[in-house]
């Protein structure tokens, strides 16, 4: 079954493809990152995700892209994944509370269809951001899997769901939310609307703007 904005996939399969995805952006490509260059920042990158900094490696759809090799994500643990890019599955749970919550031998489950998905919605919220706030770098973050910048101490991104969304959706948050009541907001952390109800990176900014004209 296909929606407006090209979702495909069913509930539970998005569930575990976007779960999975998340363990590899932690434990291999933001753990070694943060262990060898610093940094536990991550990037959209078209059809994926990437690091900022050494190691490069990138999810590309339901493949994992290093030193020139890709390898498929499904089925296969994240050790094994790992080792394919001649790395260690890193866990950054001494870095932040939140995550995956996975291990290196925990084996992912990632559908084509899904990772699709997904990788269009980080797409379309690196865009929107960018349209937002030129001056500011769109920032893949691997606690909440979600692609933010904050501007003027409000949050502003995109998430290809959670426990409060199943599918992918925008996000407004201030940072103090006691002074904000009205239809707009109807998240506990601010502002939420589906990528189906908004439809691209243009509908999402149009969200963006909005919140951002509450805020100010």
């Amino acid at each position: 079954m296909q929606d407006q904005s090209g979702n495909t996939s069913d509930s539970a399969t998005r569930v575990a493809t976007r779960l999975g995805l998340h363990g590899v952006a932690e434990l291999i490509l933001a753990g070694p990152q943060f262990h060898t260059s610093g940094t536990i920042e991550l990037r959209a990158v078209p059809g994926g995700f990437g690091t900022v900094a050494d190691p490069d490696v990138r999810v590309l759809g339901h493949e994992l892209v290093a030193e020139g090799r890709r390898t498929l994500l499904a089925g296969q643990t994240l050790d094994e994944l790992a080792t394919a890019c001649g790395l260690a599955a890193t866990s950054l749970s001494d870095v932040y509370a939140e995550g995956p919550g996975l291990r290196g031998c925990d084996r992912v489950e990632v559908d084509p269809a899904a990772a699709t998905e997904l990788a269009r919605a980080f797409g379309i919220g690196d865009a929107a951001l960018r349209a937002l706030a030129p001056d500011h770098r769109p920032t893949l973050w691997p606690e909440h899997f979600d692609i933010a910048i904050d501007v003027d101490e409000v949050n502003y991104g995109v998430s290809p769901g959670d426990p409060h969304f199943d599918e992918p959706y925008a996000y407004v948050g201030p940072w103090q939310r006691d002074n904000y009541r009205g239809d707009f907001w109807n998240a506990p952390f601010g502002a939420a609307r589906t990528l189906a109800e908004l439809g691209d990176a243009d509908g999402v900014l149009a969200f963006f703007v909005e919140g951002r004209s509450l805020t100010s």
